[in-house]
């Protein structure tokens, strides 16, 4: 049971620590991969963008549901702005921007390395003296967290007018209200902090879709099994780091008060 264990949990959370140290030592060595870093952070925009955009307004939408239905039965609609925006900045668009990124961004990334891994060009690349976490590993990460960050402002902005649209048309919103109350709750420290969590998201979708990838077992099989892995490990990792974010921020900032 403990062997099991081990294999199953400690070895890979080891080695995936052990090559995310390896990442960050030679992040700046140089000849830094530039090409690699502008093509990795197009194909995920490429890919990610319009869902991202799509389930914002979505969310948006659902959120404004839920908050509209609770203000009425308060007696607080005029509130609902104010409780939309802390709902899709701090929560909403972090989360739903690092998942889709994970979905469609990731899964591609593990394919991609895992094929090299079984085409034995990463071994290749070694022989040549070529480090493979600097050429391959390095820009995947520096690409999966800037777009995660700059994809985290559009999926706010979506978020944010979805719930207005929804909330002025379908449920007899006052425009005026809604907008008036944006700052009323909110505060600097929100945005700063959502913008910090879809950088850490965006790291562990990069550093877990590498590892993955690096460690695929070989043949096609061994590939198809890494991006499942790939995917259903960086969805955890991304509420439970959500979680401790979260926690952190509310234990060290003090709410805003109306």
């Amino acid at each position: 049971m403990i062997h099991r264990f081990r294999e199953a949990l400690l070895v890979p959370a080891g080695n995936m620590f052990a090559l995310t140290l390896d990442a960050f030592r030679v992040f700046f060595r140089r000849p830094w991969p530039l090409r690699e870093y502008l093509t990795v952070s197009w194909f995920i925009v490429s890919v990610s963008i319009i869902p991202v955009i799509l389930v914002s307004v979505a969310f948006g939408a659902t959120i404004a549901l839920q908050v509209g239905n609770v203000s009425r039965q308060l007696g607080a609609q005029s509130q609902t702005g104010a409780a939309m925006v802390l709902a899709v900045v701090r929560e909403a668009a972090p989360i739903a921007t690092a998942l889709l990124i994970s979905g469609a961004g990731g899964s591609a990334m593990t394919a991609d390395l895992g094929s090299r891994r079984i085409r034995d060009e990463i071994s290749a690349m070694e022989v040549l003296a070529v480090d493979p976490v600097h050429r391959l590993i390095v820009p995947r990460i520096l690409a999966a967290v800037t777009v995660a960050i700059l994809l985290n402002g559009f999926v706010s902005v979506a978020g944010v007018a979805g719930g207005y649209v929804f909330n002025v048309l379908v449920q007899g919103g006052t425009p005026g209200a809604y907008l008036a109350s944006f700052s009323l709750l909110a505060q600097p420290a929100d945005l700063y902090v959502a913008l910090l969590k879809a950088g850490v998201f965006g790291l562990i979708v990069a550093m877990v879709a590498a590892y993955f990838g690096m460690y695929c077992k070989a043949g096609p099989k061994g590939v198809g099994e890494a991006v499942n892995r790939a995917v259903v490990v960086s969805f955890l990792l991304i509420f439970v780091a959500n979680f401790v974010m979260t926690a952190i921020y509310f234990a060290l900032i003090p709410a805003k008060f109306a």
